[in-house]
Protein backbone atom coordinates (compact mmCIF):
# COMPACT_ATOMS: atom_id res chain seq x y z
CA UNK A 1 0.00 0.00 0.00
CA UNK A 2 1.21 3.49 -0.87
CA UNK A 3 0.38 6.14 1.74
CA UNK A 4 1.14 9.75 0.86
CA UNK A 5 1.64 11.96 3.91
CA UNK A 6 1.22 15.53 2.84
CA UNK A 7 -0.34 18.96 2.94
CA UNK A 8 0.39 22.32 1.36
CA UNK A 9 1.35 24.32 4.42
CA UNK A 10 4.80 23.80 5.87
CA UNK A 11 5.26 22.83 9.49
CA UNK A 12 2.26 20.52 9.64
CA UNK A 13 4.38 17.62 10.94
CA UNK A 14 4.25 15.30 7.94
CA UNK A 15 7.93 14.26 8.19
CA UNK A 16 7.52 13.46 11.89
CA UNK A 17 4.49 11.28 11.21
CA UNK A 18 6.17 9.56 8.26
CA UNK A 19 9.31 8.77 10.26
CA UNK A 20 7.44 7.37 13.25
CA UNK A 21 5.09 5.30 11.09
CA UNK A 22 8.01 3.87 9.12
CA UNK A 23 9.84 2.79 12.27
CA UNK A 24 6.64 1.32 13.72
CA UNK A 25 6.02 -0.74 10.58
CA UNK A 26 9.65 -1.88 10.40
CA UNK A 27 9.53 -3.03 14.01
CA UNK A 28 6.50 -5.13 13.13
CA UNK A 29 8.54 -6.88 10.46
CA UNK A 30 6.82 -5.11 7.56
CA UNK A 31 8.79 -4.47 4.36
CA UNK A 32 8.50 -0.68 4.37
CA UNK A 33 10.24 1.95 2.26
CA UNK A 34 9.98 5.72 2.55
CA UNK A 35 10.23 8.47 -0.03
CA UNK A 36 11.44 11.92 0.93
CA UNK A 37 10.16 14.13 -1.88
CA UNK A 38 10.44 17.38 0.08
CA UNK A 39 13.54 19.46 -0.77
CA UNK A 40 13.98 20.24 2.94
CA UNK A 41 14.89 16.53 3.37
CA UNK A 42 13.91 16.43 7.04
CA UNK A 43 12.87 12.78 6.83
CA UNK A 44 16.19 11.83 5.23
CA UNK A 45 18.09 13.68 7.96
CA UNK A 46 16.22 11.83 10.73
CA UNK A 47 16.89 8.46 9.13
CA UNK A 48 20.56 9.36 8.68
CA UNK A 49 20.80 10.17 12.40
CA UNK A 50 19.20 6.81 13.15
CA UNK A 51 21.85 5.05 11.08
CA UNK A 52 24.69 7.03 12.65
CA UNK A 53 23.41 6.07 16.09
CA UNK A 54 23.21 2.41 15.05
CA UNK A 55 19.51 2.11 15.90
CA UNK A 56 17.70 -0.88 14.40
CA UNK A 57 15.73 -1.70 12.43
CA UNK A 58 16.97 0.48 9.63
CA UNK A 59 14.48 2.35 7.43
CA UNK A 60 15.01 2.69 3.69
CA UNK A 61 14.60 6.18 2.25
CA UNK A 62 14.64 7.33 -1.36
CA UNK A 63 14.92 10.91 -2.65
CA UNK A 64 13.24 12.42 -5.70
CA UNK A 65 16.31 11.80 -7.91
CA UNK A 66 16.00 8.02 -7.37
CA UNK A 67 13.03 7.58 -9.76
CA UNK A 68 10.43 7.12 -6.98
CA UNK A 69 7.57 6.37 -9.38
CA UNK A 70 9.35 3.23 -10.63
CA UNK A 71 10.31 2.11 -7.12
CA UNK A 72 6.74 2.59 -5.84
CA UNK A 73 5.33 0.64 -8.77
CA UNK A 74 7.66 -2.32 -8.11
CA UNK A 75 7.58 -2.38 -4.30
CA UNK A 76 5.21 -4.99 -2.86
CA UNK A 77 5.31 -3.91 0.78
CA UNK A 78 4.31 -0.67 2.46
CA UNK A 79 5.44 2.68 1.06
CA UNK A 80 5.25 5.99 2.92
CA UNK A 81 5.71 9.15 0.88
CA UNK A 82 6.56 12.51 2.48
CA UNK A 83 5.57 15.31 0.11
CA UNK A 84 5.32 19.09 0.41
CA UNK A 85 4.23 22.10 -1.59
CA UNK A 86 7.83 23.02 -2.41
CA UNK A 87 7.84 20.20 -4.96
CA UNK A 88 4.38 20.18 -6.52
CA UNK A 89 5.49 18.00 -9.43
CA UNK A 90 6.62 15.24 -7.06
CA UNK A 91 3.47 15.71 -5.00
CA UNK A 92 1.26 15.12 -8.03
CA UNK A 93 3.32 12.11 -9.10
CA UNK A 94 2.93 10.55 -5.65
CA UNK A 95 -0.80 11.29 -5.43
CA UNK A 96 -1.20 9.67 -8.84
CA UNK A 97 -0.06 6.35 -7.38
CA UNK A 98 -1.38 6.65 -3.82
CA UNK A 99 -3.78 4.18 -2.27
CA UNK A 100 -4.51 6.69 0.46
CA UNK A 101 -3.66 10.21 1.55
CA UNK A 102 -2.87 11.03 5.16
CA UNK A 103 -2.91 14.72 5.98
CA UNK A 104 -1.82 16.08 9.39
CA UNK A 105 -3.49 19.41 10.17
CA UNK A 106 -2.31 21.76 12.94
CA UNK A 107 -5.08 23.55 14.86
CA UNK A 108 -5.56 26.82 12.99
CA UNK A 109 -7.94 28.28 10.43
CA UNK A 110 -5.01 28.88 8.07
CA UNK A 111 -4.19 25.17 8.11
CA UNK A 112 -7.82 24.26 7.42
CA UNK A 113 -7.80 26.53 4.38
CA UNK A 114 -4.50 25.04 3.24
CA UNK A 115 -5.88 21.52 3.64
CA UNK A 116 -8.94 22.39 1.55
CA UNK A 117 -6.65 23.57 -1.24
CA UNK A 118 -4.54 20.44 -0.92
CA UNK A 119 -7.69 18.34 -1.35
CA UNK A 120 -8.40 20.21 -4.59
CA UNK A 121 -4.98 19.11 -5.88
CA UNK A 122 -5.73 15.52 -4.82
CA UNK A 123 -9.12 15.62 -6.57
CA UNK A 124 -7.66 17.09 -9.75
CA UNK A 125 -4.68 14.71 -9.85
CA UNK A 126 -6.75 11.59 -9.17
CA UNK A 127 -9.67 12.57 -11.43
CA UNK A 128 -8.68 10.14 -14.20
CA UNK A 129 -8.14 7.17 -11.90
CA UNK A 130 -10.73 4.39 -11.67
CA UNK A 131 -10.11 3.98 -7.95
CA UNK A 132 -9.58 7.22 -6.04
CA UNK A 133 -7.29 7.26 -3.01
CA UNK A 134 -8.90 7.29 0.42
CA UNK A 135 -8.26 10.52 2.31
CA UNK A 136 -7.65 10.68 6.06
CA UNK A 137 -7.23 13.85 8.06
CA UNK A 138 -6.31 14.31 11.71
CA UNK A 139 -5.37 17.13 14.06
CA UNK A 140 -1.61 17.25 14.56
CA UNK A 141 0.33 19.39 17.04
CA UNK A 142 -2.85 19.74 19.05
CA UNK A 143 -3.06 21.95 22.12
CA UNK A 144 -2.51 20.20 25.44
CA UNK A 145 -4.20 22.87 27.56
CA UNK A 146 -7.81 21.78 28.26
CA UNK A 147 -9.17 25.34 28.05
CA UNK A 148 -7.97 25.95 24.49
CA UNK A 149 -10.60 25.15 21.84
CA UNK A 150 -8.67 25.49 18.57
CA UNK A 151 -8.13 21.74 18.21
CA UNK A 152 -11.86 21.05 18.63
CA UNK A 153 -12.73 23.82 16.19
CA UNK A 154 -10.22 22.56 13.63
CA UNK A 155 -11.52 19.00 13.88
CA UNK A 156 -15.09 20.24 13.40
CA UNK A 157 -14.04 22.30 10.35
CA UNK A 158 -12.23 19.33 8.79
CA UNK A 159 -15.38 17.22 9.16
CA UNK A 160 -17.19 19.60 6.78
CA UNK A 161 -14.74 18.92 3.93
CA UNK A 162 -16.18 16.53 1.31
CA UNK A 163 -14.85 13.05 0.64
CA UNK A 164 -12.61 12.71 3.69
CA UNK A 165 -12.44 10.69 6.89
CA UNK A 166 -11.42 12.62 9.99
CA UNK A 167 -9.60 10.30 12.39
CA UNK A 168 -10.82 10.66 15.97
CA UNK A 169 -7.37 10.81 17.44
CA UNK A 170 -4.89 13.63 17.89
CA UNK A 171 -1.15 14.05 18.02
CA UNK A 172 -0.28 16.76 20.53
CA UNK A 173 2.51 19.33 20.53
CA UNK A 174 5.11 17.52 22.65
CA UNK A 175 8.87 17.74 23.13
CA UNK A 176 9.15 13.99 22.47
CA UNK A 177 8.47 14.53 18.76
CA UNK A 178 11.37 16.98 18.45
CA UNK A 179 13.64 14.56 20.33
CA UNK A 180 12.47 11.82 17.99
CA UNK A 181 14.26 13.52 15.10
CA UNK A 182 17.36 14.65 16.96
CA UNK A 183 18.01 11.15 18.33
CA UNK A 184 16.88 9.13 15.30
CA UNK A 185 14.33 7.20 17.36
CA UNK A 186 10.56 6.98 17.23
CA UNK A 187 8.64 8.38 20.18
CA UNK A 188 7.68 4.88 21.34
CA UNK A 189 11.37 3.93 21.37
CA UNK A 190 12.31 6.98 23.43
CA UNK A 191 9.60 6.55 26.08
CA UNK A 192 7.32 3.52 25.52
CA UNK A 193 4.96 4.50 28.32
CA UNK A 194 4.84 8.23 27.58
CA UNK A 195 1.88 10.26 26.34
CA UNK A 196 3.46 10.82 22.92
CA UNK A 197 3.93 7.06 22.52
CA UNK A 198 0.34 6.32 23.54
CA UNK A 199 -1.22 8.81 21.16
CA UNK A 200 1.02 7.80 18.26
CA UNK A 201 0.22 4.08 18.75
CA UNK A 202 -3.46 4.95 18.65
CA UNK A 203 -2.98 6.69 15.32
CA UNK A 204 -0.92 3.81 13.93
CA UNK A 205 -3.57 1.33 15.05
CA UNK A 206 -6.28 3.23 13.18
CA UNK A 207 -4.20 3.30 10.00
CA UNK A 208 -3.06 -0.34 10.23
CA UNK A 209 -5.78 -2.18 12.18
CA UNK A 210 -4.34 -5.56 11.15
CA UNK A 211 -1.25 -4.69 13.19
CA UNK A 212 -3.18 -3.02 15.99
CA UNK A 213 -1.55 -3.53 19.36
CA UNK A 214 -0.84 -1.45 22.41
CA UNK A 215 2.86 -1.91 21.71
CA UNK A 216 5.22 -3.18 19.07
CA UNK A 217 6.61 -6.71 19.57
CA UNK A 218 9.96 -5.39 20.84
CA UNK A 219 8.23 -3.07 23.29
CA UNK A 220 6.22 -5.96 24.69
CA UNK A 221 9.41 -7.88 25.38
CA UNK A 222 10.99 -4.84 27.05
CA UNK A 223 7.94 -4.38 29.28
CA UNK A 224 8.03 -8.00 30.41
CA UNK A 225 11.75 -7.84 31.15
CA UNK A 226 11.28 -4.69 33.20
CA UNK A 227 8.24 -5.99 35.10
Amino acid sequence: MITVVGNLKGGCGKSTITFNLAVWLARHGIDVVTFDLDPQATLSDAIEVRREEGVTPDVKVFRSESDPARIMANHRGEALVDVGASNLWAMRQAIGQADRILSPVPPSQADVWSTARFLEIVKETASTRIKRPEIYLFVNRADTHPMLRESDETEAALATLPGVTVLKTRICQRTAYRRSFSEGRAVFELAPGGKASQEFLELAGLLYPELHSSATPSESRSSKQGA
